[in-house]
């Protein structure tokens, strides 16, 4: 079991890498701090084996608590900023992940932290995580598996998550969220949507010779001509 604590200042933040982690039997969350004087005192004090550490941070950076430390843990660091990643390896980081944070990448970051730590990685929960989407809206988060989701529909610098009888919003845009999907189960039919080929109940012809999908919830959606040839063989395929 991997001993690890937060240092995060957003409390957002710390609610998602929270829940996130929820899904990783090998990790123990032992303590979180929001600055930098509270990270020293509890990071001397609970002796984590890891911390989920962001660089910007109240009373100093990230960088400058590590070199405060006497004794320094296993560090993932956790930041909005990519220019810090090359600067990261000067304190042996095992990982260095970008926010907003996606579920499959920090998976991939325990395994790492795992394997530093020769803890066996065969945990089916993170398996299981990278199937699932972490979506926070407002004060409201959730850990959603992808198969409930029926779609994803753009919405300015949001996307809207239809699944169940929920339908919040989370800060992504469509091409980011559309990278990290499985191609196999979701498929982009238009600029504003992406929908999961499993949820389709039945597919129709509209003027132009354009196609409208019927999902499971009797919600519909149509396919511009640009993707009917694509969608036509993706639906065929799935059927094999």
């Amino acid at each position: 079991m991997i001993k690890a604590v937060i240092v995060e200042d957003s409390r957002l933040a710390r609610i998602e890498i929270k829940e996130l982690l929820r899904a990783h039997n090998d990790v123990l969350l032992v303590g979180e701090a929001d600055s930098a004087d509270k990270a020293l005192e509890l990071i001397r004090l609970v002796k984590p084996d890891l911390v989920f550490l962001d660089i910007h941070l109240p009373g100093a950076s990230g960088f400058e608590i590590l070199e405060r430390l006497e004794h320094l843990p296993a560090v993932i660091f956790t930041t909005a900023f990519e220019h810090y990643a090359f600067q990261s390896y000067d304190y042996h980081a095992i990982d260095y992940l970008l926010k907003p944070i996606v579920p499959e990448r920090l998976a991939r970051a325990i395994r790492k932290a795992c394997t530093h730590f020769g803890v066996n990685t065969t945990s089916p929960a993170g398996d299981d995580l990278q199937h699932r989407i972490f979506i926070k809206d407002q004060h409201k988060t959730w850990l959603v598996p992808l198969g409930n989701v029926r779609l994803f529909e753009s919405k300015g610098n949001y996307v809207q998550v239809f699944f169940d009888d929920q339908n919040p919003l989370m800060l992504r845009s469509l091409q980011q969220l559309e990278d990290t999907l499985d191609p196999k189960q979701f498929m982009r039919i238009n600029r504003q949507q992406i929908i999961n080929l499993k949820h389709i109940l039945k597919v129709g012809r509209t003027f132009g010779n354009r196609l409208k999908v019927t999902l499971s919830d009797g919600a519909t959606a149509e396919v511009s001509r640009r993707q009917v040839a694509k969608f036509r063989e993706r639906v065929e395929l799935d059927k094999n």
